[in-house]
């Protein structure tokens, strides 16, 4: 299907590069457990965009297994590697580059599209650009954001550098400051697990019935059910975590519930409500860390004199609709000198696919830098690095 955004206006400056002419793109992401290809080009259009996910296997193994996972994307590329085309209209002939995530990510599932694309290149004698995940990730607002109103006047929500990016995912948890499309310095992470994971885990340890959605998408969806929640008496609230202090921490959120359901005999001891309540309870918690940092990021923005205008939340995290509510409610009750704007990608731009990767490629093909078809994945990827290594 056919998405058309209005062209981003590139300039020839250390953040953007001039398009001189239409760029067609074919992108491939297999980072974990999605297989991913898209048509992406650089008057922002999003040709196709074809997911194929293991949400079946995710729940058999109860997370994602590398073998089942390589395999399952070995099966699937070569199919969405053709909807893609097919749905984009376009031949071969026609793609003037093809991008893949090189990392960081899950090195076995990095491997099956990076080798993908590099022989599928060199046969054709196309130029290739390994992406980062997390910028992809991190630029994806700048392809969905309308640069400008209907009326020809700039559109505000539209994201200018520097920003915040609040990379939310399975395996990151990040506040980010993009200064360019190729520089950024990481304000928090995670000490441990990442917002995503930990959600999953609540989710299996809940024995939520998932129905072919992701463990995330399920406690979601969960927790918005009518019944009402009732707390076990033997609840312990959870407690902050870290105040005052830049980074995150999420396993001990997910060991409360594990150990919570373990000391009373396990889940099959705990009622409908009771499990509806914690589900909430957890999910607040989760999201209010989340929040608490924001805030001590953007006082640190403060203090440094750095102008934001904008927060961009991106990863499979921020599809949730009340996190996007708690986030947009928390920015405007926040005290600064200037406004800070929630910016979300469409939700199926949230959760991993190909057409981010198209187009955090664009820059570097439109530079003519390019990859050799020698690189490999690298499964640990500082963003950080990327100023100096591209």
């Amino acid at each position: 299907m056919l998405t058309s955004i209005r062209s981003l206006p590139f300039r020839r400056t250390a953040h953007h590069l001039h398009l001189s002419r239409l760029f067609t793109v074919l992108a491939f992401e297999s980072s974990a457990d999605d297989t991913c290809a898209a048509v992406v080009t650089s008057d922002r259009q999003i040709l196709s965009n074809v997911v194929i996910r293991q949400n079946d296997l995710v729940q058999r193994y109860g997370g994602i297994h590398p073998g089942a996972a390589v395999l399952a994307h070995q099966a699937n590329l070569p199919l969405a590697a053709k909807r893609a085309l097919a749905e984009a209209k376009v031949d071969l002939s026609d793609v003037d580059g093809i991008a893949f995530t090189r990392g960081p990510g899950m090195g076995v599932c990095l491997a099956v599209t990076l080798n993908a694309a590099k022989t599928l290149a060199a046969v054709l004698n196309k130029p290739i650009v390994g992406v980062h995940h997390m910028q992809a990730h991190a630029l994806t607002a700048l392809l969905t954001t309308p640069t400008h109103k209907p009326n020809g006047e700039p559109n505000p929500a539209y994201p200018r550098f520097p920003y915040l990016t609040l990379l939310v995912s399975g395996g990151h948890t990040q506040i980010v400051l993009a200064k360019s499309v190729n520089s950024f310095d990481i304000m928090a992470t995670t000490l441990d697990e990442s917002i995503g994971r930990t959600i999953d885990k609540v989710s299996r340890l809940l024995q939520i019935e998932w129905a072919n959605m992701s463990p995330g998408s399920a406690l979601e969806k969960f927790c918005l059910r009518p019944e009402e929640g009732i707390l076990p008496d033997m609840f312990v609230p959870f407690t902050p975590v870290m105040p005052r202090r830049l980074a995150f921490s999420y396993s001990a959120l997910h060991s409360h519930v594990d150990r919570l359901l373990d000391l009373n005999g396990g889940v099959e001891n705990f009622s409908f409500a009771n499990k509806l309540a914690i589900a909430r309870v957890f999910q607040n918690a989760a999201f209010g860390q989340l929040e608490e940092k924001l805030g001590l990021a953007l006082v640190d923005c403060e203090k440094q004199d750095i102008k934001v205008g904008h927060l961009v939340v991106s990863g499979g995290v921020a599809s949730n609709m009340l996190l996007r509510e708690r986030l947009n409610a928390c920015l405007k009750a926040f005290p600064t000198s200037s406004s800070v704007e929630a910016v979300f990608p469409p939700v199926q731009l949230c959760t991993d696919n190909a057409a981010m990767v198209g187009w955090a490629s664009m820059p570097r093909f439109l530079a003519g830098n390019h990859d050799e078809y020698t690189i490999n994945p690298r499964s640990k990827w500082s963003i950080e690095d990327l100023e100096t290594e591209l």
